[in-house]
Formats: structure tokens, C-alpha cells, sequence
């Protein structure tokens, strides 16, 4: 047992030593962060499942036959894997799968491309531009982000069919290519550049559609490709609209044509599954190349005010 020493000529002994107490604080919150490490690493895991349960479960059915598909209690591992699913739907000559991949494509392209023209070119003005009303316009613009998407489907639709437009694919690409999210999203990224390097560009002789070409779009490839992603996305994944302005099975995009392959009293489930899984391969493989562009579009967009 340690034995306090008291110096000559005082009265009161030394105070005792605090390693040990720093140090036991040291340990109890090295704990604390593994436990809360772990039970951060915890909750993602569960996360994680819930999210990918419902795709290993469409890609589980479309391996299976049509009456495993329909057993019950239903089976995770399929009893009899078989591609009976993708067969029948590239065999069946009522659903050009291929064309419809196609259109999709081809629409989702197009849209994109106009979501990016028109956000970044109202974007610009809203957020290093001075003019009356400024505030007021982008108001308006935020204001319909809480109008919800069903509202301008009638609207839409006569301007659509007013411009005969029903039955071809501008129908699908026109009418949402002003994207009010789009302008949100790039006026906070514009905001947030430096304003000395437009400045630079002014003295330099540039005018303000030069500047907006050479310098503040090369530097908003970030956002742009965050932008690019979700507009894709928007437009791949679009169900409702499609259905409603494309008449001619040759026309549909892959969501709606996958909804034809129901029919009135029975679901072929394999074939549905099997075309929702290759619909999803285009997606995989475009944020596969735009992934580093989303993460650093997302950390340095929206964040201002």
C-alpha cells in the first residue's frame, strides 16, 4: 500500500496523484465510442437489408417458375431455378422489350439533357444576376416544389394534345424539362463560387454569357452530374404519364410497357420480375460512372442558404 510522504515543515499532505482518474476517463470513453461505433455499424446493417430485401427478392422471382412464384409460404431460394422469365419475355412478340428499352433511353436522354440546359440557365441569373424581382421569381419557382405532380397532369395533357404531341416521345421530354428542383439545387452551388473569379473574367474582357460557359459551368461538373443522375433517374422511372399519353405498344418506355404484361386475371410474375431486373441494369451502370460526381455534388450543393 502507498504511503503519502509530507515535506518537512507542512501540515497538510500532497494531493494525491489524478493519473489513474484521467486515464479510467480515458477508458470509460474509449467504450462509450465502441459501443457507439458498433451500434452505428448495428443499425446501417439492418438498414442495409431493409433496403436490398425487396431487389434480391425481384431477382430471387424472376429465376423461378410461375408456381413457385405464387407458393406459399414463399421461397427466398428458388426450388427450381430457371430462366423461364427472361425467355418468355424476349420471346413474346406483343412486348418488344428491346424497344422499349430503347425509348427509355432515348427519352431519359433527352430529358436530362433539357433539365441541365434550362436549370443551369435560369440558375445563373437567380443567383449572381441583380434585377427587380429577383426574389420574387425564385419564390415562385421554390413554390411549386410543394404543388404536388398530379395537379399539372390534366393541364399537361391538353397542352400536349393541343400541340399533337399525344403518341411521341416529346410528350415525355418536353413538359418536364423546367425543373424547379434543378434551379434550386444550382443556385446554391452557384452561390456558393467564388465571386472573385467572375470578377477575373470581367476585367479580363468576358461578358456574362462567356463567363457562364467557360468558367462557372467546368466548375459545376459536380452538381451538374448530381443534376444529370436524379433527372435520369426521374425520367426512367416515370410510370403514370407514359400511360397516359403513348397509345401505340411500340411507343411505351420500359416502366409502362412492363405494366402491360399483366394481364386482367392471372400475372406472369417471373416475366415482370425479369424485366424490372433488367431495367435496373442501365441505372447500375450509369451511377457506377457518376458516382464520385454525385458524392461531390451532394457535399458542396444545397448546403447554403
Amino acid at each position: 500500500m502507498a504511503t503519502t510522504v509530507v515535506p518537512p515543515g507542512s501540515t497538510t499532505p500532497p494531493a494525491a496523484p489524478r493519473r489513474p482518474v484521467a486515464r479510467a476517463r480515458r477508458d470509460e470513453a474509449t467504450g462509450r465510442g465502441v459501443v457507439g461505433t458498433l451500434l452505428l455499424y448495428a443499425a446501417l446493417l439492418i438498414l442495409s437489408v431493409i433496403i436490398m430485401a425487396p431487389l434480391l427478392w425481384m431477382l430471387s422471382t424472376s429465376f423461378k417458375t410461375t408456381g413457385d412464384a405464387t407458393a406459399l409460404p414463399p421461397a427466398w431460394v428458388p426450388p427450381t431455378p430457371t430462366m423461364e422469365g427472361y425467355t418468355k419475355l424476349f420471346a413474346d412478340a406483343q412486348a418488344p422489350l428491346l424497344r422499349w428499352l430503347g425509348n427509355s433511353v432515348l427519352v431519359g436522354v433527352l430529358h436530362t439533357v433539357l433539365v441541365l440546359a434550362t436549370a443551369s440557365a435560369a440558375a445563373y441569373p437567380l443567383a449572381r444576376m441583380r434585377f427587380p424581382g429577383r426574389r420574387i421569381v425564385f419564390a415562385l419557382i421554390i413554390g411549386t416544389l410543394f404543388v404536388p405532380g398530379f395537379v399539372f397532369l390534366m393541364p399537361n395533357y391538353l397542352i400536349a394534345d393541343g400541340l399533337g404531341w399525344l403518341d411521341t416521345m416529346w410528350a415525355l421530354v418536353i413538359p418536364g424539362a423546367a425543373s424547379a428542383f434543378g434551379v434550386f439545387f444550382l443556385v446554391q452551388f452557384f452561390q456558393s463560387l467564388p465571386a472573385e473569379l467572375e470578377e477575373a473574367a470581367l476585367i479580363d474582357g468576358a461578358n456574362r454569357w462567356q463567363i457562364f460557359v467557360r468558367v462557372v459551368l467546368p466548375l459545376s461538373r459536380a452538381p451538374l452530374a448530381t443534376l444529370g443522375l436524379l433527372s435520369f433517374l426521374g425520367s426512367w422511372n416515370d410510370f403514370l404519364w407514359p400511360l397516359y399519353v403513348l397509345f401505340n405498344p411500340e411507343q411505351l418506355t420500359l416502366p409502362a410497357g412492363l405494366a402491360t404484361l399483366r394481364g386482367a386475371y392471372a400475372t406472369d410474375y417471373p416475366a415482370v420480375m425479369a424485366g424490372a431486373a433488367i431495367a435496373s441494369i442501365p441505372v447500375l451502370i450509369l451511377f457506377a460512372f457518376v458516382q464520385r460526381f454525385v458524392i461531390a455534388g451532394v457535399a458542396r450543393s444545397g448546403l447554403k442558404g
